[in-house]
């Protein structure tokens, strides 16, 4: 039997780790060199640059559905937290360091996680939703992504109405596993979120236009069987298109997916 960390062998060594994990985040931010967005405009800026809505309630296997609820909760917390912040130039975007702690304290309660492969209930649960979105928006921007922890080692529901390509999502928790991007341009950029009724909103907009478009496409996906498991596998490209004169500037590869299928596929034993 392999030897368990530290952190496994009990509830209590697990608290204690977490707070360790914290501690050192936060220790090492106040001696970084990053300039950390903080400021907010409540004006939109001129330019919208990329928009996208997540669906809050989807459904997901067998997951209870007041969990669904109750992350509908957490985010609408959340939301407001963020919304409206600019990223100048050379400035650095935390997820973190704007929501600050998910606490029930705060009014968040037991939302949707997702750990290991596994689903679970956690305090402030649904945030990785609000991290996906925030990614995917930033992934049609010249913003640089300086800080992100996938947890797409697992295919862990059907596809229902997706949108965004498989592998496109993110990991976090309160505060070392952070989603951060840091603005290399010369140009402002301001993120808008919001919920509506059924959708967690996002917005990117700039105080002046930018040069590129960027398009996001999954290629090559297929799910194969490895011994007695399924996996599920593919690629994630980005194109980068001149607004000006319509000429792909590049094609690159965002992620390529291998990962473990987790419930039962259609037509298959």
């Amino acid at each position: 039997m392999a030897r368990k960390l530290f952190c496994q062998i009990s509830p209590l060594t697990y608290k204690i780790s977490v707070y360790k994990c914290q501690k050192l985040r936060s220790i090492k931010d106040i001696f970084s060199k990053a300039n950390f967005a903080k400021d907010k405009q409540k004006e939109p800026l001129e330019f919208l640059v990329y928009a996208h809505n997540s669906l809050i309630r989807r459904r997901l296997g067998n997951v209870d559905m007041e969990l669904q609820e109750n992350k509908a909760v957490n985010l609408s917390l959340a939301a407001p937290k963020v919304t409206n912040v600019l990223i100048k130039p050379g400035q650095t975007f935390s997820f973190w360091r704007l929501v600050g702690s998910t606490h029930k304290k705060y009014g968040y309660k037991e939302g949707l996680q997702i750990s290991n492969g596994k689903v679970s209930a956690g305090v402030g649960g649904g945030m990785c939703q609000f991290t996906n979105l925030i990614h995917w928006i930033v992934c049609h921007t010249p913003l640089k992504i300086i800080e992100h922890h996938h947890h797409d080692r697992f295919d862990l529901f059907p596809d229902f109405n997706r949108q965004v390509p498989f592998g496109m999502g993110t990991s976090i928790f309160n505060n070392y596993l952070d989603y951060r991007f840091f603005n290399p341009t010369d140009t402002t950029f301001q993120l808008i979120t919001y919920v509506k009724d059924e959708y967690l909103c996002a917005q990117m907009r700039s105080d002046k236009p930018t040069k590129y478009s960027y398009h996001i496409k999954a290629e090559n996906e297929r799910f194969e069987k490895k011994g007695e498991q399924f996996y599920r596998l593919g690629e994630v490209y980005r194109t980068v298109v001149d607004k000006r004169s319509g000429n792909i500037i590049k094609k690159e590869l965002l992620r390529k997916n291998n990962a473990l299928v987790m419930y039962k596929l259609e037509n298959n034993d």
